[in-house]
């Protein structure tokens, strides 16, 4: 019983996470809402269900755990929020070392993106 309850608590973690990161470029929504997906398959049978047809996030969990992958159009959208808000920070932010540490952290992502296979629509 403990254990699903830390399943549970942490997939709602996760979801939290994930929602902040729509806004913030530092915290990728993607692996948030994969890993609540994740905890909450152990966790919680109800809560799993209401992910997987949630209508932000259900496809994008159904597309992963069917084939580990992102579609096109999901992925051309994260791109595009990416760059505007990695954008807004690089201007906004002071410090030469947190903007070079912005581009890396922009440019890993870049690259987890352009490396999952894609799901055709």
């Amino acid at each position: 019983m403990a254990v699903r309850f830390l399943y549970l608590l942490f997939g709602w973690v996760a979801i939290v996470l994930g929602v902040i990161g729509i806004a913030l470029p530092v915290l990728p929504t993607t692996p948030f809402i994969l890993l609540a997906a994740w905890c909450f398959a152990k966790g919680s049978p109800r809560c799993h269900q209401w992910l997987r047809t949630n209508r932000y996030f259900g496809q994008m969990v159904q597309d992963w755990e069917r084939q580990k992958g992102l579609r096109r159009r999901y992925r051309r959208r994260a791109v595009a929020m990416m760059l505007v808000t990695f954008s807004i920070s690089l201007i906004v932010v002071p410090k030469i070392w947190l903007k070079i540490m912005l581009v890396g952290i922009l440019v890993s992502v870049l690259i987890y993106l352009y490396r999952l296979p894609v799901i055709e629509d």
